[in-house]
């Protein structure tokens, strides 16, 4: 991804702040969808066919998650090895989901929707943190 493509989509020339702000974004989705999970898993779970204990547990692991990315976030300069994790986790997230989504899922038209718009959404997460961190290599 181009360092100027990257400038845009963050809203700076400062490495360090791309990888913050990505992060930050990443924390903010993530935290809003593990909170609607633990909030409302059975009215979600029967809209997109999956099991409400199963998206109480994700939501769970999400919200944690989230929290753990914020700190990240925070950091002025976050530790790479930290972003790193964050990238694999996501880029793991967004597999897993495409492959649940044809063995062990059985989702309703909106659950066949909604899982590869998430997982794109995570993939892009991880392509445009791992893009900012080399930039600040």
């Amino acid at each position: 991804m181009s360092q100027a493509l990257l400038a845009g989509l963050s809203r700076t020339t400062r490495p360090h702040s791309m990888v913050r702000r990505f992060l930050a974004l990443d924390a903010a989705v993530t935290g809003a969808n593990g909170l609607a999970y633990l909030a409302a898993s059975q009215p979600l779970g029967e809209l997109l066919g999956v099991d409400s204990a199963l998206l109480l547990g994700l939501g769970l692991f999400l919200t944690a998650f989230a929290a753990g990315v914020a700190w990240l976030a925070s950091r002025r300069q976050p530790p790479a090895l930290g972003v790193k994790l964050v990238v694999d986790a996501n880029i793991i997230w967004a597999v897993l989901s495409v492959v649940a989504l044809f063995t062990w899922l059985e989702p309703t038209t909106a659950g066949v929707v909604w899982t590869p718009l998430q997982a794109a959404t995570v993939a892009g997460f991880a392509a445009l943190q791992w893009s900012a961190l080399r930039s600040a290599a």
